[in-house]
């Protein structure tokens, strides 16, 4: 994996370059009254190479910085955008604003304070502001070229009043990719409405490691089902060509690569990763997604790979990515990494170091602040960076912006903002994806709950009262918490009796640095509450998990996030055990941003909901969900242990894992892709179009599916690969496919999948890809653990 420039990116500098030079070699009376790179008629490059060759040195070099805290520079006393200020700071115009929904800016590993983070403006105000910037920007600039905006939207437009979708973990449980398009294209529609065509999503990560707090952003373990929801997510941001149509946005591919499985499950540590690894498994999400989405930014990894960051590996930047995947939108960096290369992982000698280890890398703009790239234009006057590096960064960020249709947009409507965001249909979205995303994970048979047999029903638990979001959130309006919806659902029809349980942190402000645990002694009095108000109610629904402090991103040594322990923390499980005393049934509904490893929960609950962090109209889904309304269909993503000491646990092993431990279960609490349901489904083996194909073919593989229970519900046919003998080691299974279906009572179909030439192939011992002849099983069931098997012959 050594560094080395990929020869497309060289071609494209030279490209460039050569264009710019024949541009500038023209007198200006020969060049078109009205410059080209203004005519939206014509094609994008030659827009583009027209444009650079009138730009001096400066005026490139600003395309390529982002202001974020530095937004202070361009705003009066009021927070408003002053073009007056921002001529005076930057009168070479701004590449980029981060998050104009945002007055302070964003906080990054060397800045914690509580004035860079969620000072959020009211939404007619940011759009006042976009307005603002992007008049000054073509009208008082020589060149007139626009601002480009980026937002946050991992699961939901991160701004005050935009719709709260389910976290990420949690819409990937559902298993649909269909509901992923959907759920994007209007986090996409709320984004644009707001003057923003740049979306800092999705996280295609595949998360290996469950004690790192990020692991709620991203669609679980498994490579295949990230590349899907991945695809599927960009599809719905910015549609499926290269140029965006109205209420559409790019997306940004993140964080290239390894990042869901860093060293002790510690944010940003290193990802101790081989070559065959990367391109098997880490490869695979980034790579769907380059090679079928038009994406429009990819955002490398904070973390280090074999000794290399990401930010500075032209290997995996331009070898890689563009060279061997095609990729030719814009690299931006991750919020402060180019810095990092100097003060956090020491490749670099200072902030200019790193900006030329970064730009020769690939990476063409510099987030959040532009720190290092800031220096970019005294390095090229000094002979230490080339005016063709610029030009081809440049390049791309004018492209990024001309796709965009940036230097024709009109100015944003406010009116037209306000009926397109958190409107009827998006919230009537959020609570069909919430519900689509919940899994039962145990049921005794007290699920679905009854309003004839619970006439009394105790809502008790930290998580009861507050809808928990996730991180990446603002404030919603009107967020429902789980005691909402059940309020909601049984008014007039059973008494609710709530009960807080315990508190698990002293404090609910997300953006707080330091997470101190509730005190013991105050839990202790309030599980006495609890268990009195349990024993007078027919059944006890317990909300308990996480909060936003308690699995977070760990951005900074003064802001953690990952843990040491995947069990419930502060006196959960002594709230638990309180509960179950009474005889009382108890159903556990798991609000959290990480897998519930909680192994006295689970051996001793009734009954069990995964909810993960389920938006805004959560509340009412897990309502429905209890009481039956819903039949819960969503699967796990990942593989939920029983003990940290068991990791890292993935089920697509290699044979030689899992051989066991002394004085303990090696299984895990919960495999991947398991979920269960209100209703039972019989699955057929699998059946194969042809028993032998050429390393070339296909086959399809069909499943009958049958609901023999007596409520319709949904069950999702999980169709997995094995190689049974091949040159290098081989997971023990992998998924390849996958369909949600949905039957009534007594309802069969047929399911058919296709597992083409891909489903086989794998990096051989001379590092080609390939496909192996030889003899794969081919499994089908309702979870990784529970499957039949047919044999294929490849020859």
């Amino acid at each position: 994996m050594t560094s080395r420039p990929a020869v497309s990116s060289r071609r494209e500098v030279l490209r460039w370059s050569a264009g710019v030079s024949l541009m500038a070699l023209l007198p200006a009376a020969a060049r078109p009254a009205s410059p080209l790179y203004k005519d939206a008629r014509a094609p994008v490059d030659l827009r583009v190479r027209d444009l650079l060759g009138r730009m001096t040195l400066d005026e490139k070099v600003s395309q390529l910085i982002t202001l974020s805290t530095t937004k202070r520079d361009v705003m009066d006393e009021a927070r408003g955008f002053d073009p007056a200020r921002a001529s005076a700071a930057y009168p070479n115009g701004i590449g980029q604003i981060a998050r104009p929904s945002d007055r302070g800016g964003a906080a990054t590993a060397t800045n914690t304070g509580t004035d860079v983070t969620g000072r959020w403006r009211k939404p007619a105000d940011t759009i006042a502001f976009v307005n603002a910037a992007q008049d000054w920007s073509r009208t008082k600039t020589r060149l007139g070229i626009p601002v480009l905006f980026h937002e946050e939207s991992l699961h939901g437009y991160m701004a005050p009043e935009a719709t709260s979708f389910p976290q990420a973990i949690a819409l990937a449980g559902s298993f649909d990719p269909d509901l992923m398009t959907r759920v994007q294209s209007v986090i996409g529609r709320e984004v644009r409405a707001h003057g923003t065509v740049l979306a800092l999503s999705p996280v295609v990560d595949i998360a290996r490691d469950p004690r790192w707090g990020r692991i709620e952003e991203t669609f679980g373990e498994d490579p295949y089902l990230c590349g899907e929801m991945g695809v599927a997510a960009v599809h719905g941001l910015q549609g499926e060509g290269r140029e965006l149509a109205p209420g559409k946005v790019f997306a940004t591919l993140k964080h290239m690569t390894g990042h869901g499985q860093p060293q002790a499950g510690n944010n940003v540590a290193p990802a101790q990763i081989g070559e065959r690894e990367l391109r098997e498994s880490y490869f695979p999400p980034f790579r769907a997604v380059v090679e079928r989405t038009g994406v429009g930014a990819v955002m490398p990894s904070y973390n280090e790979i074999d000794g290399v960051p990401s930010h500075a590996n032209g290997w995996l930047l331009g070898d890689v990515l563009r060279g061997e995947w095609g990729f030719d939108g814009a690299i931006v960096s991750d919020y402060a990494a180019i810095p990092e290369l100097d003060y956090f992982h020491h490749i670099a000698g200072d902030v200019g170091e790193a900006a030329r280890l970064a730009l020769a890398a690939g990476v063409d703009s510099d987030l959040p602040d532009g720190v290092a790239y800031r220096t970019l234009a005294d390095q090229v006057r000094a002979g230490k960076v080339s005016v063709a590096a610029i030009d081809a960064a440049c390049a791309r960020m004018l492209t990024l912006k001309m796709r965009a249709g940036l230097f024709e947009e009109p100015r944003v409507d406010p009116r037209a903002a306000a009926r397109l965001t958190a409107n009827a249909e998006a919230l009537a979205l959020a609570r069909e994806a919430a519900a689509r995303s919940i899994a039962l994970l145990k049921n005794d048979g007290t699920l679905p709950l009854s309003v004839d047999r619970h006439r009394r029903v105790a809502v008790i638990g930290p998580n009861a009262a507050v809808a928990r979001l996730g991180g990446y959130s603002s404030i919603p309006t009107d967020p429902v918490s789980l005691l909402d919806g059940i309020r909601a659902k049984l008014k007039g029809r059973a008494e609710v009796v709530h009960a807080q349980g315990v508190f698990i942190t002293q404090s609910e402000d997300r953006s707080a640095n330091e997470v101190l645990l509730a005190d013991p002694a105050r839990n202790r009095a309030l599980i006495a509450e609890a268990v009195t108000v349990a024993a007078s109610a027919d059944v006890v629904i317990l909300a308990i998990g996480d909060t936003e402090q308690t699995s977070r991103e760990g951005y900074a040594k003064t802001h953690l996030g990952d843990r040491t322990s995947l069990d419930l923390l502060s006196e959960q499980t002594a709230l638990f055990t309180a509960l179950k005393a009474t005889g009382k049934p108890v159903v556990v509904v798991a609000i959290n941003g990480r897998p519930p490893s909680w192994p006295t929960v689970v051996a001793n609950a009734n009954a069990m909901l995964e909810c993960w962090y389920m938006g805004q109209q959560g509340g009412h889904a897990m309502a429905d969900a209890l009481w039956g309304d819903v039949n819960p269909g969503a699967k796990l993503p990942v593989t939920v242990v029983r003990d940290v000491g068991q990791l890292p646990f993935y089920y697509d092993h290699q044979p030689s894992a899992r051989r066991g431990y002394l004085f303990d279960d090696d299984a895990p609490l919960f495999p991947f892709g398991f979920g269960l349901s209100y209703t039972r489904f019989r699955l057929s083996p699998p059946r194969l179009s042809a028993a032998r194909i050429g390393v070339a073919g296909s086959v399809d593989v069909e499943v009958d599916v049958a609901n023999i229970g007596d409520r319709t519900g949904d069950e999702v046919v999980q169709l997995y690969v094995r190689d049974q003998v091949s040159s290098v080691a081989r997971p023990v299974k992998a998924l390849k496919g996958f369909a949600r279906v949905t039957l009534k009572p007594g309802e069969s179909r047929t399911v058919r999948l296709t597992l083409g030439p891909d489903a086989f192939r794998l990096w051989n011992r001379d590092m080609r890809e390939l496909v192996e002849p030889g003899r794969f099983d081919i499994m089908t069931g309702p979870n990784s653990r529970d499957v039949q098997t047919v044999a294929l012959d490849i020859a």
